[in-house]
């Protein structure tokens, strides 16, 4: 199987829509149409829950991980591959054909990626992350907080240079994804992670 076919492998799995699945099987309802409208676990949360919220964070995180760990050995192409794969993963996730290219912003795809490209920066971000939501309870900071200081972790626990530059851009995309949010947070009209929405009968 050739490197362009596994590319087009890991874009297709990151561009699963795991939470437009869960909408339509768990309350028949579209989340594009609901809620922030993103096709995210914290959407997903407000809508419909727990229950439908953390399986979907855990398919969204291996969808990262996945092609990083797996499609990359087996492919047995270049050391900058899995880096490849995993930004491709990340693109499907966001930028989904299955739902007119409207799909998350790219935050739990990314984190399957880079615990699997550098588990040790890994573990740094995330409670980085944690930290951040619970002193300020938006979900949309934390994300961004962790992804702008996440190529300083990746510097200072790997010499991998793809996937520092890899950490750089993503880390960009994933706060250009969230430019709609950062509007909200500047005028106060974010929705905080404990704020649950009327699911839709």
């Amino acid at each position: 199987m050739s490197i362009t076919l596994w590319i087009v492998a890991s874009y297709v799995l990151g561009a699963t829509p795991t939470s437009y699945i869960a909408g339509r099987l768990g309350r028949g309802i579209d989340l594009r149409e609901h809620g922030s409208k993103n096709l995210g676990a914290t959407n997903v949360y407000r809508l419909l829950g727990w229950a439908y919220a953390f399986p979907v964070g855990i398919i969204d995180v291996a969808k990262g991980a996945v092609p990083v760990a797996l499609f990359g050995r087996w492919a047995g192409g270049p050391a900058w591959l899995p880096v490849i794969l995993g930004g491709a993963a990340v693109l499907g996730h966001m930028f989904s054909p299955y739902v007119r290219f409207r799909g998350g912003k790219g935050v739990a795809t990314a984190a399957g990626v880079f615990l699997a490209l550098a588990p040790l920066a890994f573990a740094i971000a995330l409670p980085v992350w944690a930290l951040c939501l619970w002193i300020t309870g938006y979900v949309s900071l934390s994300s961004i907080v962790a992804a702008l200081t996440f190529p300083l972790w990746v510097r200072l626990t790997t010499d991998a240079a793809p996937t520092f530059w890899a950490s750089v851009v993503l880390a960009l995309l994933i706060v250009l994804a969230h430019r709609v949010n950062i509007k909200r947070l500047l005028g106060g009209t974010e929705n905080r992670f404990r704020t649950r929405k009327q699911v839709p009968t």
